[in-house]
Order: C-alpha cells, then sequence, then structure tokens
C-alpha cells in the first residue's frame, strides 16, 4: 500500500480526493481563526435536518473509547428535550459538551485537537448544538495548554462562535474517570470529577439536570467536513461499519510517539511498516489504551476497524496503539493494573478492592513472588467483578488480567518460575506504561 501524507482527510475541511483510504500524519503549528475559515470553516448553518441526515448516513461513531453512534445520540438528546416554556422559539433546553478530558495516557490525539486545531473542534460543538437545538455548550478538559488555547480561540472570534451557543471553558485535574459522561457532568454541575450512578444517562439529565450531548472533541472535528461535503465523501475512507478516518497515538519500541490519522480497516502490518517496525519483532500490544487488555502478536494479521478488533476479543477504543517489541507482557500488565488501582475513583467496593487485588496479584506475578494458587484468584476476578463498577475502570482491570493469563500462558509460567528473561535484561515498566507526556508531538 502506497501511503499519501497530507493534513487533508476527515479532519479537515476539504474533500477526499479520491475514494481510497489513506494514511495521514499530522503536522505541528496553531491554526487561527483565519486559517480556518479559510479553509471553509465556519459556514453559515443551513437546514438541521441535511445535516442529521448526513450524520446519520455518514455512520460516525464516537472517538472517546465505545464507538457508538453519533446520530444515535443525538436523537437520544433530541427526544428528551421537549420545548420549555419562556425559551424562544427554535430552541429547547438542551447542553452541549465537548469532552477533551483525555485521561487515557496512551493517547495524545484530543490534546492535539485542542491545542493545534480548537477552531475545527468549537466549529464541530457549533453543529452539534444546533443538531438538538442547544443554547448552552462547554468545553471540558483537563490540562492548561488545551485550557489556554481554547480561550485563545474563543477570544479570536470576539468570545461567541458564529452561528453556535454560548460557552464556556471547564477545566479539571486530570484522572483515568475524569473524562466518563456522568463524571463530566458533575463537574460541569460544580462536583467532583468522578462518575455517577446510571441511570440517568447524560441524555436524560446531565448539566444542570437538562438533556445534554457529551461528545469526545474528535468526534465533534468531523462534523465540519460532514456539514460540507456530506456522508458519501465522508465514506470515501473506511470500512461499511467503521467509516472514515481516526486519530491514532502509536507508541513503540523505544521511539517517540507519533500521532497518525488512519483509514479504519488499515492492516497493522501497514502501519508497523509506516513506523518502522518489523511485524516479526511484535509479541503484542496494548490496542485503544489500557482498556481492552492485551492482545498477543496476532495484533500483526489483523485491521484496524471496530468489528475486526472485536471479533479478536479486543477493541479499538480511543485509537491508541502501544506495541509491545522487548517488553514483558507480564511486567507491562502489572504496571497497568498498580494504575487502574491508583486510579479508581474510590466510591465502589468491588473496584476499590477488586483492582488492588488484581495489582496485588500481578505483581507478585512480574516479581517471581506469585504460586499456582494466586494465579487462581486472579482468573476468578477477573471474571466475577466483570460489570461491578460505576465505570469502565474495574472492567479495563479484569480485561488486563484475563488477556494476559490466555494470551501469555507462556511468559505466566516463565514468571511462576521466576525465570523470565526479558525482566532480567530489560527495565522495569514504567509506572503508566506507554504514557504519552512529550510536547513532540504538538
Amino acid at each position: 500500500m502506497q501511503h499519501t501524507f497530507s493534513s487533508a482527510g476527515g479532519l479537515a475541511v476539504v474533500p477526499y480526493p479520491g475514494s481510497e483510504p489513506r494514511l495521514l500524519r499530522l503536522g505541528g503549528g496553531v491554526e487561527s481563526a483565519y486559517e480556518y475559515r479559510d479553509s471553509g470553516g465556519y459556514r453559515p448553518i443551513g437546514a438541521v435536518s441535511a445535516l442529521a441526515d448526513a450524520v446519520e448516513r455518514s455512520g460516525l461513531r464516537g472517538r472517546g473509547g465505545a464507538g457508538f453512534p453519533f446520530a444515535v445520540k443525538v436523537d437520544s438528546v433530541r427526544a428528551g428535550s421537549p420545548a420549555r416554556s419562556g425559551v424562544p422559539a427554535g430552541w429547547t433546553e438542551t447542553v452541549v459538551v465537548a469532552n477533551g478530558e483525555e485521561g487515557e495516557p496512551a493517547s495524545f490525539k484530543d490534546r492535539w485537537l485542542l491545542r493545534n486545531r480548537p477552531h475545527l473542534v468549537l466549529d464541530g460543538l457549533r453543529l452539534a448544538a444546533a443538531l438538538v437545538s442547544a443554547r448552552r455548550g462547554y468545553v471540558y478538559v483537563s490540562d492548561q495548554e488545551s485550557e489556554r488555547s481554547v480561550t485563545a480561540a474563543l477570544d479570536e472570534l470576539g468570545g461567541t462562535v458564529p452561528g453556535g451557543p454560548e460557552l464556556a471553558v471547564v477545566r479539571v485535574d486530570p484522572g483515568y474517570v475524569a473524562g466518563e459522561e456522568t463524571a463530566a457532568v458533575q463537574a460541569i454541575n460544580g462536583g467532583r470529577a468522578v462518575p455517577t450512578d446510571k441511570p440517568p444517562r447524560p441524555y436524560e439529565a446531565g448539566v444542570a439536570g437538562l438533556p445534554t450531548l457529551v461528545s469526545n472533541v474528535e468526534t465533534l472535528a468531523n462534523l465540519p467536513f460532514l456539514d460540507r461535503w456530506g456522508a458519501d465523501a465522508y465514506r470515501a475512507a473506511g470500512t461499511a461499519l467503521s467509516p472514515g478516518t481516526f486519530l491514532s497515538t502509536v507508541t513503540a519500541a523505544h521511539r517517540a510517539p507519533v500521532l497518525y490519522e488512519l483509514p479504519y480497516g488499515l492492516p497493522v502490518t501497514d502501519l508497523l511498516a509506516l513506523h518502522g517496525i518489523p511485524a516479526d519483532s511484535v509479541r503484542g500490544a496494548l490496542v485503544g489504551g489500557y482498556f481492552t487488555g492485551l492482545l498477543d502478536s496476532t495484533f500483526t494479521g489483523l485491521t484496524l476497524d471496530h468489528e475486526t478488533l472485536r471479533r479478536a476479543g479486543s477493541g479499538l477504543g480511543c485509537g491508541a496503539l502501544a506495541v509491545l517489541t522487548e517488553e514483558c507482557p507480564v511486567a507491562v500488565a502489572a504496571a497497568v493494573l498498580n494504575y487502574f488501582d491508583r486510579e479508581n475513583a474510590g466510591q465502589c467496593g468491588s473496584c476499590f478492592n477488586g483492582t488492588a487485588a488484581m495489582a496485588a496479584a500481578t505483581t507478585a506475578l512480574a516479581e517471581g513472588r506469585a504460586a499456582a494458587d494466586d494465579l487462581d484468584r486472579l482468573r476468578r476476578w477477573s471474571t466475577v467483578l466483570r460489570g461491578r463498577g460505576a465505570c469502565g475502570t474495574l472492567d479495563a482491570a479484569c480485561h488486563t488480567a484475563a488477556s494476559l493469563l490466555d494470551r501469555f500462558p507462556q511468559e505466566v509460567a516463565a514468571h511462576l518460575g521466576n525465570s523470565c528473561p526479558d525482566c532480567a535484561s530489560t527495565p522495569a515498566t514504567d509506572r503508566a506504561p506507554y504514557r504519552v507526556e512529550t510536547e513532540a508531538l504538538l
């Protein structure tokens, strides 16, 4: 496959030059309001029904992790937002939230968008507000640079997005659970950025108790393209069920992290070749960040789309890919589980105790202190604890533990005998493995 590098595609307001999916790499630099308008951004909003139809036919899926159809989210908010007395004609009491709280340590895509292309995000938020007739919107972030960038972009516009809702920027402390949609709603409402019980979901009762559309910033960044060029152009890349492109933070082989825009359906081998990693050196991967657990070397035979990865027992999640070459998967799993133990919200006993227990067991395994009955308990916990938390943290921990035991039995057995050659020769994994903190992506 021949790769073309460009800043065009699903995250620009320009059409695809052809029907073949392309692999794109993003550059740096902050886009100004003038540059964004000059590229076709902030177009006057036409018939909302036409935009809604384009969103529906495009098959746009959420980029925050679950891959949920965006049109279904929009319809749910619209269905829950009857007009209230005292509201101007044409408006209903709804709220939109651009969720840029990137709690996944291995991902940098949302911060890149907020810092480099804030107007693309704001334009997408404006269009989302039109879809659900919202008068109020929020940009929800957890790092100072993103807050500064979005605020500066709003200042360029005189404080108001053309034809959009009233906007505010809300910044919270970063955390793995802070980006969960109910955590975002609670934080905007003045509480802690931790998940709340469901129901109600935000589309039922969110910010200020109103139906609220909470959407990842990358998801929103696709709306300007759809508004201008339509669903058919959007579907020129990707697959039938995973259309378009997605942003992917790739960390691997002791190389600096790289941010790519990839067409869904891209073979993993093509990405490895682009990144300069021999396929036969890959022993596994953390796909979609930490949430879906580990894949073994069969990862190299897959394509990057929701359906293929789901069939493989994994998931694309936020699109982050951490490729394991020399790293011991037992050590990686232990580091991930210890991260979950530190980052759980402390609200659910099953999560608080369950993540701690699984972290302790895998740490003992990584250090050569575990016995067979420790693995029996770890396997049982990875099954019976699923679905018991208020958010996905406990499920993520279960996925990590189960995937380690199922996909790396030889490495697990070596650690039971305290004879892992990789751990003897390779330094221990970082406390949060593959965390992307470098500014080199900006």
